[in-house]
């Protein structure tokens, strides 16, 4: 029996039937619907609705319905999860089943139910997060004070120490651990008792109803609760950003395990050969990340296409915001397992990278620095240096292996102090600002990630 079929008195058209049956994905969300049947439960009993045997029966009902086996996604009969634990609800309970969705709309119900399990989702993801977030501090306490190039342009500008590169990543993936506590906090109001559109028809306690589901408040307005799907589109472009920033750091490191660079050890664990030359070693687990980004990002696209032009309150269009809720749920959380298991298992090679961070002329930058400190005018220094690249290309040399008369027909007197700046450990010492890459301001950043970390930390224990 339809739960709407009174009006009708033809059946529905069968293809039409089944097309728009929602419970082959909604099915994911019967352990919140149960919750929030067991909360609307409650109320129903404190509003004279339910008495108190009914109440039980009820509650024994849903708790048994939790932990049942889901029916098959193909059964026909089922139109949606809540229709299901309708149905089976009254099987359970009898009589008592059938008063349960009084004053109460599949409309707040479906809305609370997605929010139920946002919630869910962002503190698991949350966990995943700091997890592989952990493993780029760990790499970078075991990177010491080893240094490699950084690029701008994919070219080499300057040496940074390897841990102040992890640290990149760890700035990334906090900004996204904020983001989706930010949409936890706001999406943590609570529909039930919105009913249909206009508001619920009985005397519910939605005060009691929101703490039951530990939300903060019950939601304010009963069009916007039914049909507001920001909350969604928040936690699905969160993900994205979780995503497109995954997909960066895997694009690094495929291009840094390439013979060309040579700085990274694929862990085999993570890796593939391939099918006609016995030589290789494939990357497949970060192109697999990286390629999936794009699916993120594809679902939030479609979250924010399917509710663009909806008028107030709730629209059937609202059913297809669902999959891509889920889906993008699903594969972060794949993808960032994955990823803490490549990062807990990598190895880098430092001495390649110590020696690539030597080359390129990468200390050009403070040979300029030691000039301005000589009173030069940092356009004049940039210059003269500049001249000296080019003579050091000529003769094929760094700049540290020019002659003092090669710098002098330059422009530039070079003394022992000059030849002194030039030096990686120098080099590096200058950046001595905060947020620089100088070993000691590295140690600071280090030892700050480490506290942030451990504090998103017991934010996603305290809400799992």
């Amino acid at each position: 029996m339809k739960m709407w079929s009174g009006r009708f008195g033809q059946s529905q058209n069968a293809d039409f039937e089944q097309w728009q049956r929602s419970f082959p994905f909604d099915r994911v969300l019967l352990p919140f619907e149960v919750a929030a049947s067991q909360a609307h439960a409650a109320a129903l009993a404190r509003a004279g609705v339910l008495n108190a045997e009914e109440l039980a029966r009820t509650v024994l009902a849903l708790e048994q319905i939790a932990r049942e086996e889901i029916p098959a996604a193909d059964d026909p009969s089922i139109e949606d999860v809540h229709h299901y634990v309708e149905l089976r609800l009254i099987e359970l309970a009898g009589e008592a089943g059938y008063k349960l969705h009084s004053g109460r709309s599949r409309n707040e119900q479906i809305a609370t139910d997605l929010r139920l399990y946002v919630r869910k989702q962002i503190d698991a993801v949350c966990k995943l997060l700091v997890d592989f977030v952990g493993e780029f501090v760990n790499q970078a306490y075991a990177a010491g004070e080893n240094a490699m190039p950084a690029y701008t342009h994919l070219q080499r500008a300057e040496p940074v120490l390897v841990a102040h590169w992890l640290l990149a990543y760890v700035e990334m993936f906090t900004r996204d651990l904020g983001r989706l506590a930010d949409c936890r906090q706001r999406l943590n109001e609570c529909p039930l008792g919105s009913g249909a559109v206009a508001g619920t028809i009985l005397p519910l306690d939605r005060e009691a109803m929101a703490r039951q589901l530990d939300f903060e408040a019950p939601s304010t307005n009963s069009m916007d609760a039914t049909s507001d799907r920001d909350f969604a589109i928040e936690f699905v472009q969160a993900l994205s950003f979780v995503a497109l920033h995954l997909s960066r750091w895997a694009e690094e490191l495929i291009l840094f395990s390439t013979t060309e660079f040579g700085f990274v050890k694929l862990p085999e664990e993570f890796s593939t050969g391939s099918s006609a030359m016995p030589q290789k070693k494939n990357p497949d687990a970060l192109e697999l990340i990286r390629g999936k980004a794009g699916t993120l990002w594809a679902n939030a696209t479609s979250l924010v296409m399917s509710v663009k032009g909806l008028p107030l309150a709730y629209n059937k269009d609202l059913q297809e915001t669902q999959q891509p809720i889920f889906a993008a749920a699903g594969q972060v959380s794949s993808m960032l397992r994955v990823a803490t298991g490549f990062m807990a298992t990598v190895e880098f090679d430092y001495a390649r990278m110590q020696r690539a961070a030597t080359h390129g002329f990468m200390n050009a930058m403070a040979a300029a620095a030691y000039l301005v400190r000589q009173d030069v005018p940092f356009r004049r220094a940039h210059e003269l240096v500049g001249k000296a690249v080019r003579l050091g290309l000529e003769k094929s040399c760094e700049l540290e292996q020019l002659s003092p008369e090669d710098f002098a027909l330059c422009g530039i007197q070079a003394d022992q102090q000059f030849y002194d700046a030039l030096t990686l450990a120098n080099v590096l010492a200058i950046h001595d600002v905060e947020g620089g890459t100088a070993p000691q301001r590295v140690r600071e950043a280090l030892h700050a990630a480490k506290e942030k970390i451990s504090m998103y930390s017991g934010a996603a224990h305290a809400c799992t």
